[in-house]
């Protein structure tokens, strides 16, 4: 029989303060209660509630600030998706599976992309130029980068935020490949 782990005091905390953001549906900027106020909300020590926002703050989803306090900040997608390059699930991915994962992303992406192009014909200027830059591709080096700006300006121009941050969590998976 396995030992159940016990999942630590300040994961537990960080895991209510991300919902008392979301609960409270508070912005980047937002102040957030102070620390003793979320400890005694959340039954906890104050250290472990420092403990949860230096993590959080980590990622950039809390910002600490000296005589201001807590307030929501920005996830940093960079910061998270270069910690992910980590996780054992990334030592062992088919590449047909990720060009797989690509297909289905972009495909589902291109209504939106035909709509705002109909809107903004830069976009597909832009896509077209980006396309003609694998030609012109004297390296592997090169290439990879026009690949990556490729398929990023293809997720940019559906215009779907959330879609453009699975995005860049992905290409950790494809960074990892090349």
């Amino acid at each position: 029989m396995q030992t159940l782990a016990r999942p630590k005091l300040r994961d537990q905390a960080a895991e209510q303060i991300k919902q008392y953001i979301v609960t409270h549906r508070l912005v980047p900027g937002d102040r957030l209660p102070t620390e003793t106020q979320l400890a005694a909300t959340l039954g906890v020590s104050r250290l472990s509630v420092r403990e949860a926002t230096k993590a959080l703050e980590f990622l950039g989803i809390v910002k600490s600030k000296t005589g201001v306090g807590l307030s929501v900040g920005r996830i940093d997608m960079t910061r998270v998706a270069g910690h992910l390059g980590f996780h054992a699930g990334l030592l062992d991915v088919d590449p047909r599976e990720l060009i797989e994962t690509r297909v289905i992303r972009e495909t589902g992406v291109r209504p939106h992309v035909a709509l705002r192009m109909a809107r903004d014909p830069t976009i597909e200027t832009r896509l077209r130029e980006l396309a003609e830059g694998f030609r012109m591709a004297r390296d592997l080096r090169s290439w990879i980068e026009q690949d990556i700006e490729f398929h990023r300006t293809i997720l940019e121009a559906g215009g779907l935020k959330p879609l453009m941050a699975f995005g860049d969590l992905l290409n950790v998976f494809f960074r990892r490949f090349r």
